[in-house]
């Protein structure tokens, strides 16, 4: 295996862990009187990321070629044309990551999560497609699109309340 291909494993396909990971906790581990509301503090989460990271993107760009094009060598992962800044692969494992967290409180599969990110956004910068300032912006954004998750009912706190309103 060439480092090339590490490289393009790390910066590309460790995503598709994430997202697997992430979709079966985040489908089958949030109880059922709690899905919606987690859901939607997900969807929102995910909503306010995004568009942070477009109106930054649209504000400020640190530069408009990437690495690779400024070096004159191939891209190592694949990569959408635009500036890059910030890198929306960051934002999206990140904010997978975060939702993991917020919503289960698992904490060994948030480390694995927190691992995997770790890795696409080493990976995005060796591939050189993303400088270190792109994954940091885009892991940054990811995490302020969390703030959905402080109106969070404690878990403990719900169940003391749908007891109640049963009685």
């Amino acid at each position: 295996m060439t480092l090339d291909l590490i490289i393009r494993l790390i910066a590309d396909a460790a995503v598709i862990p994430v997202v697997l990971i992430g979709a079966y906790v985040l489908l089958l581990k949030i109880p059922h009187g709690g899905r919606f509301e987690a859901y939607s503090r997900i969807l929102m989460a995910g909503l306010t990321a995004y568009l942070i990271a477009k109106f930054v993107a649209t504000i400020y760009q640190p530069s408009f070629e990437r690495p690779f094009e400024t070096l004159g060598v191939a891209p190592g992962a694949l990569y959408l044309n635009n500036p890059g800044f910030p890198s929306d692969h960051a934002l999206f494992v990140t904010a997978i990551a975060a939702a993991v967290w917020f919503e289960t409180r698992m904490k060994k599969t948030t480390i694995l999560l927190v691992s995997l990110v770790a890795l696409v956004c080493i990976g995005r910068v060796l591939a050189l497609v993303h400088t270190p300032l792109d994954v940091i912006a885009g892991v940054v954004i990811g995490l302020i699109g969390a703030v959905w998750y402080v109106q969070k009912v404690p878990a403990k706190v719900h169940k003391i309340t749908v007891e109640k309103t049963e009685k």
